[in-house]
């Protein structure tokens, strides 16, 4: 049993490690490509990639009997379009330089997604979820007041994914299977944009350069990698466990964007932050109480 766990806490760690630092470092290499033409690559290539799990690990008629299901397929056409929007706009942070404004969101994200829960699944909270959940409120509402120090890009990012999260729990299908229908839906649309931007000329991708495409392609792995290794975590070591482990990736990404672009952080931006670093600490503080009281 500790053994899976430590497991698990290895895998989440490596796939919060990637989301937080690789996948910065991947992202800014190729942002000479602009973040339109990297969405593009992202769904096209996630969705390739995911083709061939499917096809390896023989789940076709899983993602029949999915699709069977008219009310699931669509309501995975809404959480498709949800995850292209998520993807765009922290490609958009990271190409511009607001990789501490996406930080924010990622922050806030999990506590968002226990707000959700308890105000549309109805699911059990306790004084110290409702606190975290009014301090990132509070955050909020600082930030809006100085209006000029709203991280916009993470609040998008932290919307959209906590309001996907909740979506597919509704859902209930498996994350990968869920992922290639919802990439599947994107891909006309990635196509169809990539087609414009060729009759311009302003593709990166092209037969002319192998390399430069080869490195676009990758954005394919660069989504279903972390991925994968953060649900292994999660089946190994628990939601609450991972959950905890999460915090990594914003943490790497508010690290990079200060000491390392050297990106402006203003006063405002730091009191909001600091409130919710203290709504981090309590929502981890309930999570090591579930988790303890789950293993006693």
């Amino acid at each position: 049993m500790k053994k899976n766990i430590l497991k698990g806490c290895i895998y989440t760690a490596a796939g919060s490690f990637w989301w937080g630092v690789i996948g910065v470092f991947y992202f800014k290499s190729v942002s000479f490509a602009g973040p339109i033409e990297l969405v593009i690559h992202r769904t096209i290539w996630t969705a390739f990639l995911l083709l061939i799990t499917t096809a390896l690990y023989s789940k076709w008629n899983a993602v029949v009997f999915i699709l069977r299901d008219l009310k699931k397929t669509f309501r995975l056409l809404i959480t498709g379009i949800l995850i292209f929007v998520n993807w765009s706009t922290w490609i958009y942070a990271v190409v511009t330089n607001k990789l501490i404004d996406a930080s924010f969101g990622y922050y806030i994200m999990p506590i968002l997604s226990v707000l959700f829960g308890i105000l549309f699944l109805k699911e059990p909270y306790n004084k110290q979820k409702i606190f975290s959940v009014s301090l990132v409120i509070i955050s909020v509402v600082y930030l809006l007041i100085n209006f000029n120090s709203v991280p916009w890009t993470g609040l998008i990012v932290a919307f959209t994914w906590s309001t996907y999260s909740l979506l597919r729990k509704k859902i209930n299908v498996s994350p990968d299977l869920g992922l290639l229908i919802e990439s599947l839906f994107m891909t006309p649309i990635a196509l169809f944009v990539f087609y414009l931007i060729t009759l311009d000329g302003n593709n990166f991708f092209s037969p002319n350069d192998l390399l430069i495409s080869f490195w676009l392609f990758l954005a394919g792995a660069m989504t279903v990698i972390p991925l994968f290794l953060f649900l292994k975590g999660v089946e190994l070591a628990g939601l609450g466990t991972s959950g905890m482990i999460f915090f990594i990736t914003p943490t790497c990404q508010f690290l990079l964007g200060i000491f390392y672009y050297d990106e402006y952080f203003d006063f405002n931006k730091l009191i909001g932050f600091i409130i919710i670093w203290i709504a981090v600490a309590i929502y981890l503080h309930d999570l090591t109480n579930d988790s303890r009281a789950k293993l006693v």
